[in-house]
Order: structure tokens, then C-alpha cells, then sequence
């Protein structure tokens, strides 16, 4: 049974995204790699001590994780450039931020030694905590990722006519990247580090964007039959 051609081209633009597995295996590396155990540049500012911890923040910060792969796949259907343009921006800003752990570790110290609070969202915050090391967090590749994903959102053609969703992304996208910061998984630093890594790696992929389609449509005049 033949695929229709729309289908199929989603299925051959997939190879795009095979360099998904390559990054979760050398971040697992990199996470044995540093560890709490070896020295690391500390990222928190004195700022980071001024703002509470908020385990309800647990909930957009895990939206993250949906986000990227709704995008995706929403993408991947409906706009194939678009899916393309995304994967290139994911894959250039995810790898780049493993050079810079790499090449300088680092790592955060804001962790609670005891959760303030003993509720279903301060022992969902300890569970991440038990699986996601304080290291690797200059730049956020959640706050990265983030504005990737409304940055996709906003350039693909089939979104513009849908003001909701595009502001709906970039509202949850502003959400996780604060949850970063209540939940005590990122600093200030790591935050900052991440959005000027977005903006540097978006601005080339995103430079060939259709603006035209922002643009109001003329109509032309009949033209006039000669007599």
C-alpha cells in the first residue's frame, strides 16, 4: 500500500532528526563525566539566593519535555521546512552547549538540602533532583530548547493565522524558563546563557523566514482588453 506523498515525505524528513540519540548519549557521558564529586564553576549570583523556591513551578517546568515533541511533530506534518529549520536550530544550540560543558564544567550549588515543604510537588521536585545532577547547567538547555520552540512556532506558515497558539507558546515557553529558576535547577547565569545562545544560533537558522506571508496580500487590477 502506497503512502499519500505528504505522508511520506514526513516519513523521509524524520532522518532529520537522528541526531537526537547522539545528543541524550554524549549528555549521559558528560553527566559522568562532571559530577558532584569534581570541582566546577559555580554559576549562582548572589541574586539566585533572593528568590524562593516554588516546588509548584515542577508542573511548566516538565510541560518543557511535551512542548519540544508537540512542536516537533506538529512541524513535521504541517511544514517540513519549518521541521527542518527546527531540528538544525536544536541540534546546533544542544551540541554547542556540551562543547561549553565540556570545556568548562560546570555546575550549581541552590539545591534545598530538605524541601522546605512536604507536599506531592516538593517530593516530585526531590525525584527529579535524584535523577538530574546540579552540573551541566551553563547554558539551560531549557530555556534554549524553550525559545526554540516558539521561535518555530512563530516562523511556520501554518501557525500565523492561529494568534492563540502562537502566544500560548510563547507564554509557556516564559514559564519554563522561570521554573528553571524557583525550582532551583538553573540560575540567573544559566538562564541568561541560554536566551543569548537561542538568539545566536536563531538568528542565522531563522534569517531565511517567509516574511511574505506576514505581509497583506495586494490584489491586482483586471487588466483592460484593447479594443
Amino acid at each position: 500500500m502506497r503512502l499519500p506523498a505528504s505522508l511520506s515525505a514526513s516519513w523521509r524528513d524524520l532522518k532529520y532528526a537522528l541526531w537526537l540519540p547522539v545528543y541524550l548519549v554524549s549528555f549521559v557521558l558528560l553527566e559522568q563525566v562532571v559530577d558532584g564529586s569534581h570541582s566546577y564553576w559555580a554559576t549562582q549570583l548572589p541574586l539566585d539566593r533572593l528568590i524562593p523556591f516554588q516546588e509548584l513551578f515542577v508542573i511548566p517546568y516538565c510541560m518543557w519535555y511535551p512542548l519540544l515533541v508537540a512542536v516537533g511533530l506538529s512541524l513535521l506534518v504541517r511544514d517540513s521546512k519549518g521541521f527542518r529549520r527546527y531540528m538544525c536550530f536544536l541540534a546546533v544550540s544542544f551540541f554547542l552547549s556540551e562543547l561549553i560543558w565540556f570545556l568548562i564544567p560546570n555546575g550549581q550549588d541552590l539545591r534545598p538540602p530538605v524541601m522546605p515543604r512536604d507536599n506531592f510537588f516538593s517530593r516530585w521536585v526531590a525525584g527529579l533532583y535524584s535523577i538530574d545532577t546540579n552540573t551541566n547547567v551553563f547554558p539551560s538547555v531549557h530555556v534554549v530548547g524553550s525559545i526554540g520552540a516558539a521561535w518555530a512556532v512563530w516562523d511556520s506558515c501554518p501557525f500565523r493565522r492561529k494568534p492563540a497558539l502562537r502566544w500560548g507558546t510563547v507564554v509557556l515557553a516564559a514559564l519554563i524558563c522561570l521554573s528553571t529558576l524557583f525550582i532551583k535547577q538553573h540560575t540567573v547565569l544559566d538562564v541568561a546563557g541560554g536566551a543569548a545562545l537561542a538568539v545566536a544560533v536563531g538568528l542565522p537558522v531563522y534569517r531565511h523566514a517567509p516574511l511574505a506571508a506576514l505581509r497583506p496580500r495586494r490584489h491586482s487590477r483586471p487588466m483592460e482588453n484593447p479594443e
